[in-house]
């Protein structure tokens, strides 16, 4: 299977484990593995539980994955507004100066829509994310056709199935539990 940088992850319907209903945007994709970001599981936390730096920011955090629950990510829509960023694609950007946009945050330049915070990353060594695809844990997504940043963490699984022009789309209002359907 070939992964790209960029791409979505949607977990399969029938996944009950960790990434159950899961959007994952890929940030890196090497022979040695990929890493990439939960973008729809958001953690009990907002940005001033963190500390000081981010005092008076009641911005959501959410739970980028499994791996590194210690370390704090951002991807945002910002460009090389904000310096040490890395592109992803389209219009997507890991990391960067952190004072930087806090700043632009607090000032109102930046809104909530443009940037999603992180607790943790998810993780797959090498072709590792290759058999989970293979087994069909996963559909990829070239093209989400919904904004990943500004729609709603709770149903944004369901609306980029919803936007998809494929046999994919059908999923979009399969129930949790069919049993209780």
């Amino acid at each position: 299977m070939n992964i790209f940088k960029g791409e979505i992850l949607l977990s399969e319907p029938f996944l009950l484990d960790y990434f159950s209903r899961s959007v994952i945007l890929i940030t890196e994709h090497t022979d040695e593995g990929s890493l990439g970001f939960v973008l729809n599981q958001k953690s009990n936390y907002v940005l001033e539980d963190f500390g000081d730096m981010f005092q008076n920011l009641e911005i959501p955090v959410y739970v980028g994955g499994p791996v590194g629950q210690n370390t704090l990510h951002f991807i945002h829509k910002l460009g090389n507004t904000i310096d040490d960023t890395t592109h992803i694609s389209r219009e997507w950007y890991w990391s960067g100066k952190i004072d930087v946009i806090l700043k632009l945050l607090r000032i109102g330049v930046v809104k909530e829509t443009d940037v999603r915070f992180f607790i943790g990353y998810s993780g797959w060594s090498s072709g590792q994310l290759a058999q989970e695809y293979k087994e069909k844990t996963w559909f990829k997504i070239s093209d989400p056709k919904v904004d990943i940043l500004a729609t709603n963490a709770n149903s944004l699984w369901r609306e980029i199935l919803k936007s998809q022009d494929n046999p994919l789309k059908q999923f979009a209002n399969y129930p949790i539990d069919p049993l209780l359907n």
